[in-house]
């Protein structure tokens, strides 16, 4: 039996949110694959199916994000599951959007729900990280993860959503390879580039050093005079 998690905070005000993400991914592996009705159960949201041959209980947690893992960890309790039998989704801000990331253990990264979840669960589960993409600046952080998906958002979060509940089965069984290769085929090629701006005041790929240091001006010196003889004192004897 496995539990998979889908990570964020209740309410209709948050539905949208960046943060809701892996809520989303709950809910379209939930549409997909017809599992029970949602019911009310460990301080949060619990419906159960099967994925490939595999017992699986969906939940998502409505303590707010910070609190995760009381509710997940009192699920894995009464089911006496084990941290390796827990897969979680959420947010990430360090991947561009559009992409997906698969591991096991790892530290929190600065997310809050991943931090409780690694106090009251263990931290050797399976970790499904989906970009959001930074801001560019601290400053605008929270506003842009506690910020609605923009319209234009949609052209690569809903094709990732409906490849993660397509395939989920592949990441149940314990192929983690095969279910982002799929996951990564579904996005349209160039979303994710088109919606993880550089930050302010750098150039994509280009060095901040680099643009503040310009190369030295090539200087052709006079072989012999007056002048050559001052030219040879600022830059040397070279040619």
């Amino acid at each position: 039996m496995l539990l998979i998690a889908g990570l964020g905070n209740p309410g209709r005000e948050y539905a949208n949110h960046r943060h809701n993400v892996g809520f989303m991914a709950a809910d379209a592996i939930h549409r997909r694959h017809s599992f029970s009705p949602w019911t009310k159960k460990f301080s949060a949201l619990v419906s159960d199916g099967r994925l490939g041959g595999e017992k699986v209980v969906l939940i998502k947690p409505q303590t707010f994000m910070n609190l995760s893992g009381q509710a997940v960890g009192e699920a894995m309790r009464f089911y006496k599951l084990a941290a390796s039998d827990l897969i979680v989704f959420y947010d990430e801000l360090d991947l561009a959007p559009g992409k997906l990331r698969v591991k096991t253990g790892g530290g929190a990264g600065g997310h809050n729900g991943i931090r409780s979840l690694d106090a009251h669960c263990g931290k050797e589960y399976r970790r499904v990280r989906i970009g959001i993409g930074h801001p560019g600046s601290k400053e605008r952080v929270t506003g842009h993860v506690l910020g609605d998906f923009a319209k234009a958002d949609h052209e690569w979060l809903d094709p990732l959503l409906d490849a993660v509940a397509d395939n989920i089965a592949m990441l149940v069984e314990g192929d983690e390879n095969g279910f982002m290769n799929k996951v990564s085929l579904a996005v349209p090629r160039g979303q994710a580039a088109k919606a993880d701006p550089a930050p302010s005041g750098k150039t994509r790929g280009q060095s901040h050093i680099h643009q503040a240091r310009p190369k030295e001006p090539s200087v052709e010196l006079p072989e012999s005079g007056p002048m050559a003889a001052m030219l040879r004192k600022l830059f040397g004897n070279k040619k």
